[in-house]
């Protein structure tokens, strides 16, 4: 048997990035050969990945990526098992790398992005790449693709909640268009704009605020009988103001376009809708990811 280089193992290490320990033996089995070193690592990540195919995958990342000429855009939840190594550099990379990779090449889902082209081999074997590092089980949990116009992106610090805005439009500042995302993240608006809102909804909830309002006239006039006091019930032209005035700030609260924008501060008084309006753009679509949480 040939004896291995340490010249070998380090050239082989720089390209895989994998122990030392790990490289030696690839190259001991493959007499050498560097291709099939790389290969025979592969194999082994591969086998690592199944191996750990049965942990739980409750921790992860989401990654934005933005490429404005082209004028696409992506977000990726990559799932792992421990927290460490989510905030890991090399688990940043591998997000990173995966979401370009969704927003350039627009796969139709994650199996069909795992078996793309990546660098040398595939994507699948980028991930088993860093699994054979970190040694934990690591899942692409969902992605989405977006395409023309305007995108505004923001990702909470430790990677567990981002947004993704799509505009349409011309105008718009990074900055402005962070604050949205960042809004988008906080509040968790379920509905880009009222109009969204199913009419099942807006149904469901506006007997709920009749109910409400209904009793509430009961108790006021039980208070009114027990002070001797004569009571006016509101007619029902009045009780359909209230009530649609109560729907309307329901509405709002769970309609993002409709939302006070969350920094006060800085933008006093003004709905995201009003925000984007004066940048000349019209909100297409948000998409917020939080780790962990059910895929809608």
């Amino acid at each position: 048997m040939s004896t291995i280089s340490a010249a070998a193992v380090n050239e082989l290490r720089k390209k895989t990035d994998q122990p030392l320990m790990d490289c030696k033996k690839a190259l001991t089995e493959a007499a050498g050969d560097m291709e099939k070193a790389i290969e025979l690592l592969r194999s082994w990540n591969a086998k690592a990945t199944v191996k750990r195919e049965g942990n739980e995958t409750a921790e992860g990342r989401v990654g934005i990526f933005i490429d404005s000429t082209a004028a696409v855009a992506a977000i990726l939840e990559l799932r792992c098992e421990s927290a460490p190594s989510a905030k890991s550099d090399l688990y940043v990379k591998l997000v990173a790398d995966l979401v370009e990779h969704a927003a350039k090449h627009n796969p139709t889902d994650v199996e069909a992005m795992l078996a793309q082209p990546f660098g040398t081999g595939t994507v699948k074997t980028r991930i088993e790449e860093t699994v054979g590092l970190i040694r934990e089980k690591m899942v692409v949990h969902r992605f989405e693709h977006l395409a023309g116009g305007v995108f505004g992106q923001y990702v909470h610090h430790d990677g567990t909640v981002g947004a993704l805005l799509h505009c349409t439009g011309t105008g718009g500042t990074d900055e402005i268009l962070r604050d949205v995302c960042a809004h988008v993240a906080a509040m968790n608006p379920l509905y880009l704009n009222p109009s969204e809102i199913p009419q099942a909804a807006k149904d469901k909830e506006k007997a709920f605020i009749l109910q409400q309002v209904q009793e509430g006239e009961k108790v006021a006039e039980e208070k009114a009988a027990t002070d001797g006091k004569k009571f006016q019930p509101k007619n029902a032209s009045i009780m359909e103001k209230v009530v649609d005035g109560k729907l309307k700030s329901w509405m709002a609260e769970i309609a993002l376009t409709e939302q006070p924008m969350a920094n006060t501060a800085k933008y006093p008084g003004q709905t995201v809708g009003q925000v984007l309006t004066k940048l000349g753009l019209t909100p297409a679509k948000f998409v917020r990811y939080k780790v962990g949480a059910v895929s809608k």
